[in-house]
């Protein structure tokens, strides 16, 4: 476990144990292990977390972690809440559950070969724009009134997503939703959750159907980070922190781009590339992240 990059050598790090349930006995042996020298308990989130002080070494902790099913990270100490300027997130298996692509397809009983393009591209194999066009091709003719179904029948938001958004929103920090899925789902949700900003897909229509082609420019991977930088630039100022979201390698640049970022319930490459993993714990674990 390396330290993160906003980490400073000369001030201290903890490290932050969080999960559905955290063993006592599992606390005390971490903090052998790790040689903390004080506890405290975070208490933003909805699960179990305890940040423990100071820790001198980190040898063996990833180990035990991912053998009792917690999630753990290392943080600076100077890193506090406050700082956040920005939170920008995915939408797809990020702030919601569902990939809703796969979910519209099912309903013309396409979901396995949408799905499976899906993946690829998620796994970074085939490239996003090419890939979002194959799956939006298999759409033509769909009738606009599925979008609808699926947003009101199975779109469900991931745990602790609204308790995230409020906890970021308490200090002031703004909140970006960038989607290399579509409007219809990214403006409803802005509306409902209070976002500040949104960026994602329009999906074609003609009289009612889908056309089965994206109107524009796709909105990609590379659209995602210099979204980000763009509200970034305005919002962060001298000491101000960014947060990105994501889960899949559609995400990667705008998790590069950003001060923290954190992989949800994340693809390989993508636990790999950012600060932080949260695999076991809802969203609102990244608030947790912070002093």
């Amino acid at each position: 476990m390396k330290p993160p990059a906003d980490a400073n050598a000369d001030r201290p790090l903890d490290l932050v144990v969080q999960a559905p349930h955290l063993l006592a006995e599992d606390v005390d042996m971490l903090a052998l292990l790790t040689g903390a020298r004080g506890t405290d308990v975070p208490g933003r989130a909805g699960n179990d977390a305890v940040r423990l002080m100071a820790v001198e070494s980190t040898e063996g902790v990833e180990a035990a972690a991912a053998a009792a099913g917690y999630d753990v990270a290392l943080v600076p100490q100077s890193r506090l809440l406050e700082q956040v300027r920005l939170v920008a997130m995915d939408m797809d298996s990020t702030l919601i559950t569902i990939e809703c692509i796969d979910e519209i397809a099912d309903l013309q009983g396409l979901k396995p070969q949408v799905a499976a393009i899906t993946e690829r591209a998620m796994r970074g194999e085939i490239d996003f724009p090419e890939s979002l066009r194959r799956r939006v091709a298999l759409l033509d003719g769909l009738p606009v009134e599925a979008l609808a179904r699926v947003y009101d029948e199975r779109l469900v938001l991931s745990p602790g997503a609204e308790r995230m958004l409020a906890g970021f929103r308490a200090v002031g920090a703004r909140t970006l939703l960038v989607s290399g899925g579509f409007t219809f789902f990214t403006d409803r949700l802005r509306d409902r959750l209070g976002l500040d900003y949104t960026a994602s897909n329009v999906l074609g229509v003609r009289e009612g159907r889908l056309t089965g082609r994206v109107e524009g420019d796709v909105f990609d991977a590379g659209a995602k980070a210099a979204r980000l930088r763009e509200h970034a630039a305005a919002l962060r100022g001298t000491d101000g922190l960014v947060v990105a979201l994501g889960d899949g390698a559609n995400d990667l640049p705008m998790l590069r781009a950003a001060d923290v970022s954190i992989a949800y319930r994340a693809k390989p490459v993508v636990r790999a590339a950012a600060t932080h993993a949260i695999d076991h714990c809802g969203l609102d674990a990244a608030l947790n992240l912070f002093g």
